[in-house]
């Protein structure tokens, strides 16, 4: 059976991708007045966030292509659909952010043996729009993060890009107060330590869901003991549950029903809207055995 998606997820699809597209347009204005205000202020807070931002603004046009492509129909070669490339793009994302941190390492290094006077007032008048900016993008995308990791992902660059912003208002104050050229660098740092963990966990959940992992929140010990308390089941196995993208949660099991069990059909019915409602799997497979039926799969619950 192919996998089809509704018309209210396809409505939902491109209404977020409609504020993908508003994000991005705001992201590519924010890159040049960033561009120059790090080139007047010579501040390479400013500069690393820049290259942050172009960074992000690939991610966007990634996301949005990923999106478009996700929304195709299942057919005869993929039928499960695209599902899965959202989730390469929110993996994609979340590599090149740790390189973009890894940039800004390297330049913050650098800043350090080579005196820069910094104009703050440069900077703060930047930072603020950048304030502004991403602020708008933040609450754009909030609502589509929990549906998506690849929305999750745009929403994590967006509210990175928010603390960005407010830590280059701080570092022209403090450098105006102490006139301490060096705290440029140490909130390049910063920024990109705050980065890191975030986007250490969207690549974990991406890679999860590529390898077919169980989802988060997810045990398969309950599901098998749920599955153990329908009248006449007396046994589960080759249970496997994974996700195609975030949120669409997927199960096979085998299950062995005693001889004098109630109808095959009705236990069917049953187990699949327990499935449903208790852990939220959206597409179940299972075969009802009235003999244990070993397969190749090692698992055995």
């Amino acid at each position: 059976m192919q996998e089809q998606r509704t018309d209210k997820q396809i409505s939902k699809g491109i209404n977020h991708e409609k504020k993908l597209w508003i994000a991005l347009s705001l992201t590519t204005v924010f890159i040049a007045i960033e561009l120059i205000g790090s080139v007047v202020s010579h501040s390479l807070t400013l500069l690393s966030d820049a290259a942050h931002l172009f960074t992000d603004a690939a991610a966007l046009i990634i996301s949005i292509t990923a999106m478009r492509l996700g929304r195709r129909q299942a057919d005869q070669k993929r039928t499960f659909g695209y599902y899965r490339i959202e989730i390469l793009a929110a993996a994609f994302n979340a590599a090149t952010l740790f390189m973009v941190a890894g940039f800004i390492f390297y330049m913050a290094y650098e800043r350090f043996f080579v005196s820069s006077e910094i104009h703050t007032t440069s900077m703060l008048l930047v930072a603020s729009i950048g304030v502004v900016i991403n602020f708008i993008s933040t609450q754009l995308l909030k609502a589509g993060s929990v549906d998506s990791l690849n929305i999750k992902s745009a929403y994590l660059d967006s509210q990175a890009d928010m603390l960005s912003s407010l830590g280059v208002i701080l570092t022209a104050f403090l450098i105006r107060l102490t006139a301490w050229q060096y705290l440029d660098s140490l909130m390049a740092i910063g920024i990109s330590l705050w980065i890191l963990p975030r986007t250490w966990i969207l690549l974990k959940e991406s890679i999860n869901i590529l390898l077919e992992g169980v989802p988060e929140g997810i045990e398969l010990a309950e599901i098998s003991g749920a599955l153990l308390d329908l009248p006449g089941v007396t046994d589960v196995h080759d249970l496997h549950v994974w996700a195609l993208t975030n949120g669409k949660i997927s199960l096979t099991a085998h299950i062995v029903i005693e001889p004098n069990a109630e109808k095959e059909h009705d236990l069917l019915a049953v187990a699949t809207y327990l499935l449903e409602e208790k852990f939220n799997v959206t597409h179940s497979t299972i075969q009802i055995e009235t003999t244990q039926c070993h397969g190749n799969s090692k698992l055995h619950l």
